[in-house]
């Protein structure tokens, strides 16, 4: 006899994309003082990463618009 496991697995990506959301949905945040301590923190490497994820966001919520409306035709989607 053998068990299927059903279990759902949550990507690293995954993971950092929620805590990311979770973190940035705080109104009480002052997002000024948080970019603040980011550019003396390591301002060449996170801003680079963080342009990456940015231009991934807009590119994939784009792309669900025009999907909605049937004008994008991309095979990989």
């Amino acid at each position: 006899m053998y068990k299927i496991s059903r279990a759902v697995t949550i990507t690293n990506e995954e993971k950092v994309a929620k805590k990311i959301a979770l973190l940035l949905t705080d109104l009480t945040l002052d997002l000024d003082r948080v970019g603040h301590h980011l550019a003396f923190s390591n301002p060449y490497l996170w801003y680079v990463r963080s342009l990456e994820v940015f231009e991934a966001a807009k590119f994939n919520k784009e792309v669900v618009e025009l999907n909605k409306y049937g004008e994008y035709n991309d095979k990989l989607f």
